[in-house]
């Protein structure tokens, strides 16, 4: 069975960022814990997807897509300077979620939820990167299909009930089991 439109696809893959011998391992789905999602449904990068079309179980694949195909370039405006006072419980500034390197939930002034990460603090802000961790990336995917079948009723529920992101452990939060480097907009896996 070949990958196409509302097929359940499983494959493992390593994704790596840079370029040349600078190429970093950023993240890796394995024969134990593959990348799993139904082929069409904008769960993944459209260009991700399109680099698998028409593959079937066994194909190998070596691909990379280009910042603007997968999370777009770096946005200087997507640094903002927050007061450190709306990170506040109870009077207090909430030292142990909000750390350099950590990623927090976030909502915009019209409701919008969104993940940011800490990139400073200094004594009257927190200073928020809003961009995704991936932005002005080059992502590098290479990896096989170890398996395309009709999704069950099961899959489909699961896959389209928000919980987990397909790599097999139902929670991306910050006990997951994946072997990704960190929790952004999804569970680093390539998917939005």
């Amino acid at each position: 069975m070949k990958i196409t439109e509302d097929k359940m696809v499983s494959l493992t893959y390593d994704l790596n960022v840079g370029e040349g011998d600078e190429r970093e391992l950023m993240e890796r789905a394995t024969a134990e814990q593959p990348l799993s999602f139904i082929f069409g449904m904008g769960m993944m990068l459209e260009a991700f997807e399109n680099n698998l079309k028409g593959l079937q179980k066994g194909d190998k694949f070596s691909f990379s897509l280009t910042p603007e195909e997968a999370y777009g370039m770096f946005e200087e405006s997507h640094v903002v300077d927050l007061p450190k006072s709306i990170f506040e419980i109870d009077g207090k500034f909430d030292d142990e979620r909000i750390a350099v390197d950590a990623t927090v939930p976030m909502m915009d002034s019209n409701g919008n939820r969104m993940l940011g990460t800490v990139a400073e603090i200094t004594d009257d802000c927190v200073v928020m990167d809003f961009n995704h961790p991936l932005a002005g990336e080059t992502l590098h995917f290479t990896g096989e299909v170890i398996d395309v079948h009709e999704p069950t009723a099961e899959e489909i529920a699961v896959l389209t009930s928000g919980a987990g992101c397909g790599c097999g452990c139902d929670s991306c939060e910050s006990d997951c089991d994946c072997e990704s480097p960190e929790d952004n907009n999804s569970c680093g896996c390539g998917c939005n």
